[in-house]
């Protein structure tokens, strides 16, 4: 377990971020920089009265804040993004500026203060539509089809040259769609949404044949900190998703089935493609092989993590 460390969390207010927080809280002290353009200040609201916690409402765009929080840092968890894959069909500045030019800032800084220590969420995207399935971390060349997966990869790409030109360490993180209580977006969230608003009909983007691995945020959490107290290259770069996948189709049924809905008819926007959206990588399956090296094993499968994910997430927002 991370222990009596000072530890920086962007992002922690955040869905996996604040997952993250209650993790280490118990063990160490930790600062969270949001800036709650897409956090919820109810997700650390029952941190704020701890000593060992400290919230900064900031943007990773302004470098003096960031310089204010990082300085006697002993580890950054860099989780702050914007974490929509398709609003870079719309504009194609956000995740340059809010993913790119955020952690540069953050890397800057750390490097200023002598922080030796980061672990980056990065994404499953950065592989593009991978000939080798499940896909492995060492797979190449990487081709995004994604301006999000593009922005994670540069991403990636700047941590490692940081790393090896001012002596630091860093764990990245490539995520499967990490799924459960608090979320905030993806497939479940909308099919939620969709089904309260009409429970007689389902719109489901794309052929719902796309097929993909899923975690629950409690198991990804587990893999994050057991990679980071075990992985001691240089540049460690980990897989972490499920031992398996699952297609769209199946989950609609599984969100149809806990909302206790019936004879509920799909609607496919698939084109000839069958992709959801400009992006939309249709086949995702991870080897994990990596983390589960190090002791780690995911708890839950895909289909058991999107239904502990949708039971949580109905228990929050129930349906009609």
């Amino acid at each position: 377990m991370i222990k009596n460390k000072q530890i920086l969390v962007t992002g922690g207010a955040g869905f996996i971020g604040g997952h993250l927080v209650d993790a280490l809280i118990g063990s160490n002290r930790i600062s969270v920089l949001d800036n709650f353009s897409s956090g919820n200040r109810d997700v650390i609201e029952h941190h704020l009265s701890d000593p060992a916690f400290t919230l900064v409402e900031a943007d990773l765009l302004d470098p003096a804040a960031v310089n204010g929080v990082v300085e006697g840092k002993d580890l950054v968890f860099h989780l702050a993004a914007n974490p929509d894959v398709k609003l870079g069909t719309e504009d194609t500045r956000v995740h340059l500026e809010q993913n790119v030019l955020a952690t540069y800032n953050l890397l800057e800084s750390m490097r200023k203060h002598d922080i030796k220590e980061i672990a980056f969420t990065s994404t499953s995207t950065v592989y593009g539509e991978a000939e080798v399935v499940p896909t492995p971390e060492d797979y190449g060349p990487l081709r995004p089809i994604s301006l999000y997966g593009a922005s994670k990869l540069a991403c990636e790409a700047l941590i490692s040259s940081y790393c090896h030109t001012f002596d630091m360490r860093s764990w990245i993180f490539r995520f499967a769609n990490i799924v459960g209580e608090r979320g905030t977006h993806g497939v479940l969230v909308d099919f939620i949404d969709k089904l309260n608003k009409n429970p007689g009909e389902l719109e489901i983007l794309g052929s719902g044949k796309q097929k993909k691995s899923y975690l629950e945020v409690r198991d990804c959490v587990e893999a994050m900190i057991c990679c980071v107290e075990k992985g001691h290259d240089r540049v460690n770069i980990f897989n972490i998703g499920s031992a398996d996948a699952i297609d769209v189709v199946e989950i609609a049924d599984i969100v149809s089935d806990k909302m206790k809905l019936q004879n509920v008819a799909y609607r496919y926007t698939g084109g000839i493609d069958g992709r959801g959206w400009k992006g939309d990588v249709k086949m995702m399956h991870l080897s994990i092989n990596a983390a589960e090296s190090l002791g780690w094993r995911p708890r839950h499968s895909s289909k058991e993590s999107i239904e502990a994910a949708v039971e949580a997430l109905l228990e929050a927002v129930p349906s009609r």
